[in-house]
C-alpha cells in the first residue's frame, strides 16, 4: 500500500520559517520524481517545487530564493524548507510522487502564515 505522509505544517508569523517533511512507503522512492504542491480554497492546486531522481530541482517563480526542496533516498523522505514566509503562502501543502504513469498524493498539511 502506497502512503505519502506529510508533516511539519502549522501557524507561523510573516517572515518565519517552516520545514515540511513527506515520508513515503510502498514505493521505490529513488525512482520517483517528488514534488510539493499547494492549494487554497477556490483555486487549482499549483506546483511549488519538484526534485527529480538525480536531485535536479525546479521552483515556482513565487517561491524561488525562499523555498528549498530536498530528498533523502535512504529515509524515503522529501523535504520543503520554507523561509521568509508570507501570508500568500498560506495553503494546504501536498506531497506528490510520480513514476511513469503512477501518480501518488499525500493527504496534505496546512500552512498558515499570519500575525
Amino acid at each position: 500500500q502506497v502512503q505519502l505522509v506529510e508533516s511539519g505544517g502549522g501557524l507561523v508569523q510573516p517572515g518565519g520559517s517552516l520545514k515540511l517533511s513527506c515520508a513515503a512507503s510502498g514505493i521505490t522512492f529513488g525512482f520517483h520524481v517528488m514534488g510539493w504542491y499547494r492549494q487554497t480554497p477556490g483555486k487549482q492546486r499549483e506546483l511549488v517545487a519538484v526534485i527529480n531522481t538525480g536531485g535536479s530541482t525546479n521552483y515556482a517563480d513565487s517561491v524561488k530564493g525562499r523555498f528549498t526542496i530536498s530528498r533523502d533516498n535512504a529515509k524515503n523522505t522529501v523535504y520543503l524548507q520554507m523561509n521568509s514566509l508570507q501570508p500568500e503562502d498560506t495553503a494546504v501543502y501536498y506531497c506528490n510522487g510520480k513514476f511513469s504513469i503512477m501518480d501518488y498524493w499525500g493527504q496534505g498539511t496546512q500552512v498558515t502564515v499570519s500575525s
